[in-house]
């Protein structure tokens, strides 16, 4: 990389959001561009997180990128090896390669008052950037809890999204930390192999049966040989769930027949009366994602598995202690605890036109306007940003919607011409966050009864977007330079003056 490379767009990250970029970009004609990533492949969530049963929870034909459909998928959920391949392909079929740059983790990005673009230092090299386009994703970064003791642990200790291959577990007693979507994946395909599975739970999940089937050879060929059926079958799916958004999100009563579906589930699979009720929660069903398992409930009615009602509290050597005392000696320890989803880590190597870090600015809880800008981060884009996530559907669908965003958020500065900036007034910015947690406080993410990961530390909600995938297309179709500081090179020495708009 050139010492003072210079691009027009920088795009961090190749997970869906920094490969859609990518693809809009070309489309768009623009080929000044690299797509800074941080390993040696493509892939993302889809590339790190590959424990045992690793697998999506949105149907296939609909979790993918609408301008580039998939015949192929074998099952209507897919495992995360046809996802990762899928992300392989579309890297392939679009010709994106020569824009990536792997092994370039962006350690700190500093925008430059004077000349109105970004300075970025990578463990690869330093570059320069008009437009930043950060699409790290909340899931890339996971997270651990601090445990008293755990440094002292003599045995294997490892994340899901980091899984240590090289250790086998056959016959080894396994604790598994956490109940969210990783934990009810790794819990059915481990629990054959280990000697022992102590699952700690501090919250119990709601799980449906998971309607999982091998898509036939047949209906391959048919979307294969007609391009539409696979839109129509993409079509069906997408309403089906948009359907579903106001039970969430304005009636969260009417979920209380869901909840009985989940209950008769438990029943079926679980006959100890006492396992039964830990396994029940006592919140609404979907404040925290609705879980898809038809193998969870099984797993931990075998005779090997024990579930404690708590979280882990302490190691004690190679003894893990819970919440309630109870105590158990233990091989390893797997952590299915999540990721910083409120409180991303690449916030914190962003540096805006005050000197402040992203993160110093969202102290008080993540905010963006129309969930891709930050007011005093000029020409920064933030893919799948605050109040953008989907607890039903596909975030592919909201990707693509912040794609028509960046898309002419670069036409603008086209029209404006010269060197010119965009940077999201706190006023406008200030209202559309008012607007959004308006519109949350009566859906069943905020009333529900649970503290899930999409609250941050203060019990804001700033991860989910509160109405249909429609409403959100409409809303980020086009830019607003009424909801935007127009900025310019000053003529000298001093901060850029503001233009118009």
């Amino acid at each position: 990389m050139a010492e003072h490379e210079h691009v027009r767009v920088a795009v961090i990250g190749t997970g869906f959001g920094g490969l859609g970029a990518a693809v809009r970009l070309r489309r768009e004609g623009i080929t000044d561009f690299v797509v800074l990533e941080r390993a040696d492949s493509v892939g993302g969530a889809w590339r790190d997180n590959d424990y045992p049963g690793c697998a999506c929870d949105v149907p296939s034909h609909l979790y993918s990128f609408s301008f580039a459909p998939n015949p192929e998928w074998p099952r209507t959920f897919s495992g995360q090896e046809y996802i990762r391949a899928y992300l392989e392909h579309v890297t392939d079929i679009f010709r994106l390669r020569p824009h990536l740059r792997f092994d370039s983790e962006v350690k700190k990005a500093t925008w430059d008052t004077q000349e109105l673009r970004w300075h970025i230092e990578t463990s690869g090299g330093p570059l320069f950037a008009d437009v930043v386009v950060s699409a790290t994703g909340p899931l890339s970064d996971p997270r651990i809890p601090a445990i008293p003791g755990l440094d002292s642990f003599p045995g294997r200790v490892f994340h899901s999204a980091r899984w240590d291959h090289g250790y086998d577990l056959r016959g080894k007693r396994v604790a598994v930390v956490g109940t969210g979507a990783s934990a009810i994946q790794i819990v059915p395909s481990v629990q054959p192999l280990v000697s022992r599975l102590t699952l700690f739970q501090r919250t119990p999940p709601w799980v449906m049966p998971r309607a999982d089937r091998a898509i036939s050879g047949l209906e391959r060929r048919l979307h294969r040989r007609l391009p539409f059926t696979t839109q129509v079958r993409r079509g069906l799916l997408w309403g089906i769930r948009e359907a579903q958004v106001q039970a969430f999100t304005k009636h969260p009563d009417e979920l209380g027949l869901v909840e009985r579906i989940a209950k008769r589930s438990i029943a079926r699979a679980v006959k100890d009366p006492a396992l039964r009720a830990k396994l029940t929660p006592d919140y609404r069903i979907g404040c925290k994602r609705i879980l898809l398992s038809s193998s969870y409930y099984p797993a931990l009615a075998r005779p090997n598995v024990d579930v404690v009602a708590g979280g882990l509290s302490e190691v004690r050597g190679a003894t893990v202690v819970a919440a309630d005392g109870s105590a158990a000696e233990i091989d390893a320890i797997v952590f299915a605890t999540g990721f910083h989803v409120t409180d991303m880590p690449i916030a914190e190597r962003v540096v805006g036109a005050e000197g402040r870090t992203l993160a110093e600015s969202w102290k008080d809880g993540m905010q963006a306007l129309r969930g891709a800008c930050a007011p005093g981060f000029p020409n920064w884009l933030t893919i799948i940003g605050p109040n953008t996530g989907l607890a039903n559907s596909s975030m592919v669908l909201v990707i693509e919607s912040q794609l028509n965003y960046l898309a002419d958020f670069l036409r603008q500065l086209d029209v404006l011409g010269g060197r010119a900036a965009l940077d999201a007034r706190a006023g406008a910015v200030r209202a559309w966050n008012e607007r959004i947690q308006e519109r949350l406080k009566r859906t069943v993410w905020n009333t529900g009864g649970c503290t899930s990961w999409y609250l941050d530390a203060s019990g804001r909600n700033t991860t989910v977007w509160p109405g249909t995938t429609t409403e959100f297309r409409r809303a980020t179709r086009r830019v607003d330079l009424a909801e935007y500081e127009v900025l310019r090179v000053p003529a000298r020495a001093g901060a850029p003056a503001e233009v118009g708009a």
